[in-house]
């Protein structure tokens, strides 16, 4: 199987640091994100350091376009050995003032969109009988807060996703876990993301039998 890695939704944080820190190892990276300018810079940056990237526009959200983005990537790099689903929505208040239509929207790019990718590039890693499937979580998974209903939803409704996705793909040989970070991504802390690309890429090189289903950042 290709030693390619797909980000969808890779930004300036922990979708720009894990994309770096596969390149270093080799991997052919895939930049999914809405806003393809940026994006483009990425790759651009990752070409400069040696590495090989390619930029591809796509709204998690909209399963026409995820689908067709990941077929660009699988055409054009190969069909991922990785792929990372770093995608989160979100609109402020508590639960009891939430807009249904909100909530249904941010549900779609943070679940419905990660069921989607993984379900996308799964027939490839079953042929292969290997394959890694990291997802972005977040510490409202695990303590929801008043004040953010639907992103504490979505990040909840990830993390079930991941972990029934392991239990079920594990006996196939592919690695599936969710990095959950409990606090604010910002360089120089302990949520820098470059220290926590550095759990994806742990994650991704564990050998099968020693496989961890979540990491916790606090």
């Amino acid at each position: 199987m290709s030693r390619v890695c797909a980000v969808v939704g890779v930004g300036p944080g922990i979708g720009l640091a894990v994309a770096r820190r596969f390149a270093r190892e080799g991997f052919g990276i895939g930049l999914l994100s809405r806003d393809l300018e940026s994006a483009a810079g990425y790759a651009a940056a990752i070409d400069a350091a040696g590495g090989k990237a390619v930029a591809v526009a796509a709204d998690a959200a909209d399963p026409r376009a995820l689908r067709s983005a990941l077929d660009h990537l699988a055409a054009t790099l190969g069909h991922p050995s990785v792929l990372i689903y770093n995608v989160s929505s979100s609109h402020p208040g508590p639960p009891s003032a939430v807009d249904p239509t909100d909530l249904e929207a941010d549900f779609r790019a943070s679940v419905t969109g990660a069921l989607i990718a993984v379900q996308h590039v799964l027939p490839a890693m079953r042929a292969a009988k290997s394959g890694t499937v990291l997802l972005t979580g977040g510490g409202l998974a695990l303590s929801p807060s008043p004040g953010a209903a639907s992103l504490s939803v979505g990040k909840a409704g990830l993390r079930s996703l991941a972990l029934s996705f392991a239990a079920e793909l594990e006996p196939v040989g592919i690695h599936v876990a969710t990095v959950t970070v409990a606090g604010f991504v910002q360089p120089g802390t302990r949520f820098d993301p470059d220290l926590i690309a550095e759990a994806y890429w742990r994650l991704h090189a564990q050998k099968a039998g020693s496989w961890e289903r979540e990491v916790v950042f606090r």
